[in-house]
């Protein structure tokens, strides 16, 4: 009987911890069969190359302020290898309307705040200051605005009275960890 597993690539920038988590909780819903970072030192390679999984450095400093035709090497390495899936893991570019139509209704992404709240950058440090109780950690897919696709899980944590950015950033980093592959298991099965 063929395998129902869906094939996942996963694009990373840099130590690849909630790639790890992903590997570590294959299952019967998704096997990664490829990670991609746009930066050739990403300790997140090593992790994948490790675990038996293709990594593939793709520089987006080479194609200076051509994004489309950094995402079309990606696009093609991904076509090339029949992948389903696209998990983003720490994948720190933004996307283009190409790349984002291209994967359209198959690319997931982890993201550090209780979307919509706090789309884009800095979401911790943003939190703290609007004296927020709680925090957490979105997965969702994504569209071309950033940060506003259908979110198809959350974990939540309490804010403590001493938290700050990072020791807030550690303890959600936790949870992205638990909440990344559970949905993106989830989303497989129903895909």
């Amino acid at each position: 009987m063929p395998s129902m597993k869906k094939r996942v690539a996963v694009l990373i920038s840099g130590r690849g911890s909630n790639m790890a988590a992903l590997l570590d909780a294959q299952q019967h819903a998704y096997e990664i069969v490829l990670v991609i970072s746009n930066r050739p030192e990403a300790p997140g390679l090593d992790i994948a190359r490790a675990a038996g999984v293709e990594a593939l450095a793709i520089d987006h400093k080479q194609y200076g302020k051509h994004r489309e035709a950094f995402e079309r090497e990606i696009d093609a390495a991904l076509r090339a290898r029949d992948i389903e899936i696209v998990a983003l893991a720490g994948f720190m570019r933004v996307l283009t309307p190409f790349f984002v139509r291209a994967w359209a209704g198959r690319l997931v992404n982890i993201h550090p705040s209780l979307l919509p709240k706090y789309p884009g950058t800095d979401t911790h440090a943003r939190a703290l200051a609007a004296g927020d109780s709680e925090h957490g950690c979105s997965v969702h897919l994504v569209v071309e605005e950033v940060d506003a696709g259908e979110i198809l899980g959350q974990a939540r944590l309490d804010v403590r009275d001493d938290d700050t950015p990072e020791s807030l950033a550690a303890r959600v980093l936790e949870l992205e960890h638990e909440l990344y592959p559970r949905c993106l298991a989830d989303w497989a099965r129903g895909m």
